[in-house]
């Protein structure tokens, strides 16, 4: 039954009876189109009943003359209970804490409103009264915490001086993001901008990709953020400091506008930004530009040929058709914004940390994006009251070193105590500053580096599984949502161990890694090449790929029903370290050691700890001393032993034996 037709039976509005089934116990979703049958027939009977009631109710009332007072006390009530104190920058965890949900229940309904991004990060008030309304709760600003909130501070900081007005102010390059839907071609027009790009071929091309980059157009540089869609946009938009000054729009022209190309309006309109549609994949048979046109004037976005406002450019960055007209066209529009495109060369600097890792062999490393003043070698950096370090070396977008940064200019920091978070403001202090700063920093991991431990195991019962996977997301926001959303499904028993994770397609060494680890290699929004595809199905490698995570949660819950079995208590008899691999084939290792604790004997149940860490399961069926089946082992004494399970054992891992007991 569809849910207009059942609200009509029940003579109300769709939104009245939508508002009212949770109170009911039937909570379809404020999305839903239909209902089963059976369920739409219990919702009549239930509201029939609760309808009676609360007439029943309402005729006491007016006898006791207390209707009024009834209805301004339980308004009252539910303003008490409904209402929610917050600042004016908050993390998503904090902010279910106060509204004393459950973590994942909001991070559901940022999704529904198109924000993905982790429980760790930092919403805006705007975002937080959307979220909170569509959860039941009315949000109320509190500018109380306002003081203690460095990082707000810092943005506010960052915000006033942007809009400061003076002599020594001058033009700035313009910092230009790119958005739209997956395979519209994002990646393609950035590459085709690249080699438009004379000054970059000269110096012999692209060397080193560290996030953003510079072209140059007429004369004046561009600075691109080559992430689409890229964290430190959606951050900072929260206090209205934009990273970017313009936006470029993509939308296949054989495609038309889809949930993420609306997913990227609503940011772009929500940081008032300007913005170009380039209408990619023209050269296709298929194209159809006008079609697009039409679908952006039904979003209110009237196209500039049909006397609105917004300017189209028809392009191909396969063929590399159009893209010289797409940088004059972003040009112009930069050129309307020139007033905002203003800078002070001699300050301190202070910018956005728009990338940041860790790397082997040069350590904490970051790309920051100088929005005023002028970044040196040799300056001490800070965040907020934070000490991070001095600046040893500056690479520019080529790799090569460079001695300052102006403003405007995306540059890679090396020197750093500790990884900056992506998003935040950093800034140079003075020397005589450094003494006032905190110099224990807690080093920040990185959000791309999510942990890939394995939370706790159940020694004493022995009875841990695990679910090896592998995520390959488009944006980093999305690989947050895909990780938190699969480490709350965990049980004591069943724990889901990421073995790999990134952006971008699924590769060869993506199947590779799944084939050694016997993981499952997960895609959202992402898909790999024909190659890789095939390579998969010769190794046996399962790929799934998901447009919705609720679609991708729900069948890693089916498969941790499948690894449920009936509770039995096991004990832990005893352990083995490896000491030599014998042989190696697939689901199938003979290897040798030395019993260091208790005794062994056949077992169903064998966990294989690394480090301290469990990271696979099976079970040995075989055990055998100077090439003779025994029935067990004692403490001290070398044996050889056929594990059934996945073929990931090294020497030096720690067998855990365990028996039902």
């Amino acid at each position: 039954m569809n849910v207009s037709e059942l609200a009509r039976k029940l003579k109300v509005t769709t939104d009245e009876m939508l508002e009212k089934l949770p109170q009911l116990g039937f909570d379809i979703g404020r999305r839903a189109i239909k209902v089963d049958d059976r369920i739409a027939s219990k919702i009549i009977e239930t509201w029939r009943v609760n309808e009676k009631k609360e007439k029943e109710k309402l005729r006491f009332a007016e006898i006791r003359g207390q209707t009024a007072d009834m209805d301004i006390n339980k308004a009252d009530e539910e303003a008490q209970v409904k209402e929610a104190r917050v600042p004016l920058v908050i993390s998503v965890r904090e902010f279910a804490g106060l509204l004393k949900l459950p973590v994942n229940k909001v991070l559901v309904e940022l999704m529904k409103n198109g924000v993905l991004i982790s429980m760790n990060e930092k919403i805006d008030f705007d975002t937080a009264s959307i979220i909170g309304e569509g959860l039941g709760y009315k949000i109320i600003e509190d500018e109380t915490r306002l003081e203690n909130d460095y990082i707000l501070q810092a943005q506010e900081k960052l915000k006033t001086i942007l809009q400061e007005k003076g002599e020594g102010l001058k033009p700035r390059s313009p910092v230009i993001v790119v958005m739209g839907h997956v395979d519209h071609g994002k990646t393609k027009i950035l590459d085709g901008i690249r080699k438009t790009d004379v000054v970059s071929r000269e110096s012999g091309g692209i060397t080193q990709h560290i996030g953003a980059y510079q072209v140059h157009k007429n004369n004046r540089a561009l600075t691109f953020i080559d992430t689409p869609g890229h964290e430190a946009f959606t951050a900072m938009r929260s206090r209205g400091a934009k990273v970017a000054d313009v936006a470029i729009l993509v939308i296949a022209a054989d495609d038309g506008i889809k949930p993420q190309t609306k997913e990227a309006i609503k940011i772009i309109q929500d940081a008032q930004l300007p913005f170009v549609v380039a209408i990619n994949k023209i050269d296709k048979p298929e194209a159809n530009i006008e079609k697009v046109k039409q679908e952006l004037a039904q979003l209110n976005l009237l196209p500039e040929d049909w006397g609105g406002k917004v300017i189209c450019v028809p392009v191909s960055a396969k063929e590399g058709t159009g893209l010289e007209d797409l940088l004059e066209t972003v040009l112009l529009v930069a050129d309307l914004e020139k007033d905002g495109l203003m800078a002070d060369p001699n300050r301190l600097a202070i910018g956005t940390i728009i990338e940041s890792h860790i790397d082997k062999g040069e350590g904490p490393v970051a790309t920051i994006l100088v929005q005023a003043g002028t970044l040196r070698v040799g300056e001490p950096l800070a965040m907020g009251h934070d000490f991070y370090g001095k600046v040893k070396a500056l690479k520019d977008y080529l790799g090569n070193s460079i001695e300052s940064a102006r403003p405007g200019t995306p540059v890679r920091i090396l020197g750093l105590k500790a990884v900056p978070e992506v998003g935040s403001v950093m800034e140079a202090v003075g020397v005589g500053q450094v003494e006032n700063l905190n110099k224990n920093i807690r080093k920040h991991k990185s959000k791309q580096d999510f942990s890939l431990r394995i939370n706790g195991r159940n020694e004493e019962e022995g009875k841990v599984k695990f679910i090896n996977l592998i995520i390959k997301t488009d944006v980093l926001g999305s690989l947050g949502a895909v990780i938190e959303s699969l480490i709350k499904l965990e049980t004591a028993e069943i724990k889901i161990k990421i073995v790999g994770k990134g952006l971008g397609l699924i590769t060869e060494s993506d199947v590779l890694k799944a084939e050694a680890t016997g993981a499952k290699i997960l895609g959202f929004h992402v898909k790999p090449m024909p190659a890789v595809a095939n390579l998969a199905r010769d190794k046996k490698v399962a790929i799934k790929f998901y447009e919705v995570i609720y679609h991708l949660i729900e069948d890693i819950k089916k498969e941790m029903e499948k690894l449920k079995e009936r509770e039995m208590a096991r004990k832990l008899i005893g352990k083995l370290e490896v000491l030599k691999i014998f042989r190696k084939e697939s689901g199938n290792m003979i290897v040798g050691g030395r019993v260091s604790e208790g005794a062994l004997e056949v077992s169903d149940t064998v966990i294989v700890v690394r480090g301290g860490e469990p990271v696979a399961s099976g079970k040995v069926n075989r055990l055998e001393c100077s090439r003779q089946l025994i029935e067990a082992v004692g403490s001290g004494q070398e044996c050889g032993i056929n594990f059934e399970g996945d073929p990931i054992i090294v020497e030096g891992d720690i067998l855990e034996f365990y028996k039902k007991s």
